[in-house]
């Protein structure tokens, strides 16, 4: 069984990747997207949106980060992949799961989804041109407007040479609304051969052993789940060992989202305050005390008084 950091742009960045595989649990994570259009990207931009190709392709704990790319032209994403392996990308990821209107109106992501052929095509010329022993996966959803193609887009990517597929299980239209579609994922797996990844709507140990079933998959990514409960792999990973976890506190996420201030306070601060707004607002969501927490925090705009009031809880709570 593998657990795997799904890739979130704009939140699932370095930082986070760095801080969540720290904590541990995940046994490799994917980068945000890098997008390529019609030309071969420079070196500054692959090592702007995964850094960790400065150290080997892996976070500082050791943990394996795989290199996303996004668009629809086959040769220049395979010019890109093979730029991605030579700065040591230890894996190539294509998207085909986005459903980012921008995106999709700019030929990417889920709007792929609309013809198999095209999935094909990009799947084989990114396998032809890398390194043999360097696994090329996609994600995909169900579909587009409708699961109509999900089967015939799955055998398209397993055509084209994919080592395996991460199924997000709703369409492009559906966005993240629940539910997700466990079940269209065993659907996908009786299809091909290669190893298929279950994602969507796993929040806690109960979704994940929901999803497990449903979809008859072993291996899982979680993305917005590791966001909202950040030890959710340590609790995954102990169930699944039959050891015992205890459950982070509300002041041990807290310390957790100020050790993420101090991995990004060197950027301007209104965008540090952005980000501390946009996690604990999630994390607002899986914690009761962080609803209160973020009711003070969402109107302020001076990153300082922020991180007082994240302190004013780690007191609070590791006291009691």
């Amino acid at each position: 069984m593998k657990l795997i950091l799904a890739p979130m742009e704009g939140v699932l960045d370095h930082p986070m990747r760095e801080l969540l595989c720290d904590l541990g649990g995940f046994d490799h994570c994917v980068s945000e997207f890098i997008r390529v259009s019609n030309q071969l990207l420079p070196r500054r931009v692959f090592h702007r949106l995964c850094p960790e190709l400065r150290q080997g392709g892996q976070t500082l704990n050791g943990t394996p980060v795989i290199v996303q790319l996004l668009g629809g032209n086959p040769e220049m994403l395979a010019a890109n992949a093979t730029r991605a392996c030579e700065l040591g990308a230890p894996g190539i990821d294509l998207n085909f799961g986005c459903p980012a209107k921008t995106v999709n109106r700019h030929d990417g992501g889920a709007s792929l989804l609309r013809s198999p052929q095209r999935l094909f095509d990009i799947v084989s010329a990114v396998r032809g041109a890398v390194p043999s022993d360097t696994p090329v996966t996609a994600k995909m959803r169900l579909g587009f407007e409708d699961k109509t193609l999900a089967l015939e887009n799955a055998s398209a990517i397993e055509s084209g040479g994919a080592a395996n597929i991460t199924v997000h299980a709703r369409t492009k239209v559906e966005g993240y609304a629940p539910p997700a579609h466990w079940q269209w994922i065993d659907k996908i797996q009786q299809q091909v051969s290669i190893p298929i990844i279950a994602n969507g709507e796993i929040w806690n140990v109960d979704d994940y052993q929901r999803c497990q079933q449903e979809s008859r998959c072993q291996d899982i990514m979680v993305g917005r789940g590791a966001i909202r409960t950040p030890d959710i792999g340590l609790q995954i990973k102990a169930l699944n060992q039959e050891l015992h976890h205890t459950p982070l506190t509300w002041g041990e996420i807290c310390q957790l989202v100020l050790g993420f201030y101090h991995r990004i306070k060197h950027i301007p601060p209104r965008f540090a305050c952005s980000r501390l707004k946009q996690w604990l607002g999630l994390l607002s969501h899986g914690y009761e005390p962080g609803k209160a927490l973020f009711t003070r925090i969402k109107r302020l705009k001076d990153v300082d008084l922020i991180v007082e009031q994240i302190n004013m809880d780690i007191s609070d709570y590791s006291l009691s």
